[in-house]
């Protein structure tokens, strides 16, 4: 008797990309038992479209504008064939264990709920357990009748109450700094371009019970809208992450990370300064 391959998830992985060539093998070899895979292309010059293509990936094309506008455009637009999506960035890569639970839980889920993941960031290959404040919560397992995403700051969010969230176990991985510290840097200066102006624009919670919430996620964004009120951010932060968190049981890894996380808040320091001597 011939043996019969496993039926695929009944499940459309998204990747966003631009300029991924190193980073697509990793991410689309972990989907492979997807029932489709498409790659969202932001005109990268390098060979990402053709990684993406001999992976077998469905390639298409489409301008960036924002996180959210892209994974929404391509839940709309891109022709899946599936129902449920799973959002990825191609410096991500879900875990079969993962990909096993996302399985079983499926025909679970009516299609107003999100699937939240946790992300473990990976640092010279080192998990960073403890100084990135792991586990973090991203929404990215989302039906393409249910909410939308919008944009908070430099990262997206889901249009969704916090009762229809689902929190899966299995995280997925995410190698932040596969391109290198060059890259890492430029890209949360963009970052802290966008955080100072939702600053300055009064985005952020500005009441007592975001600090108190049962929702995790939405303490977090209540704490840290309070933490811009603090003296010596840059300095908190590090003591935060690498001391109240227990960073240096990362490591070396895990001193580096805390370091750069004290430069980015430096960073958004200076947007505000910036911004605001361009208006005196």
């Amino acid at each position: 008797m011939t043996n019969m391959p496993a039926p695929k998830i009944a499940l459309t992985a998204i990747v966003l990309s631009h300029n991924e060539a190193d980073n697509l093998p990793r991410c689309l070899e972990a989907l492979a038992d997807c029932e489709e895979v498409v790659v969202v292309d932001d005109g990268s010059t390098d060979a990402s479209v053709q990684v993406a293509e001999a992976a077998g990936a469905r390639v298409v094309h489409h301008p960036f504008t924002s996180f959210a506008d892209q994974r929404n455009w391509a839940m709309q637009q891109a022709g899946s064939d599936t129902g449920w999506t799973l959002h990825l960035d191609a410096d991500e890569v879900v875990t079969p264990a993962g990909l096993a639970e996302i399985q079983s839980l499926l025909p679970t889920l009516n299609t107003t709920q999100i699937g939240g993941v946790p992300r473990k960031i990976i640092l010279d290959d080192r998990w960073l357990k403890h100084s990135a404040d792991y586990p973090v919560y991203v929404p990215r397992l989302v039906h393409r009748d249910g909410p939308r995403f919008r944009m908070g700051g430099h990262g997206e969010i889901i249009d969704a109450a916090p009762e229809t969230w689902v929190y899966l176990r299995e995280p997925l991985l995410h190698y932040a700094f596969s391109k290198g510290w060059g890259e890492w840097y430029a890209k949360h200066e963009r970052y802290a371009q966008a955080e100072a102006q939702r600053i300055r624009e009064g985005h952020l919670p500005s009441g007592l019970t975001g600090l108190f919430a049962r929702d995790r996620a939405q303490r977090r964004t209540a704490w840290r809208a309070w933490s811009y009120r603090l003296p010596a951010r840059p300095w908190l932060r590090f003591v935060y992450a690498y001391v109240w968190r227990r960073g240096f049981l990362d490591g070396g890894p895990g001193w580096k990370f805390c370091r750069a996380m004290m430069q980015y808040e430096r960073m958004i320091n200076r947007a505000l300064r910036d911004a605001h001597a361009s208006q005196t």
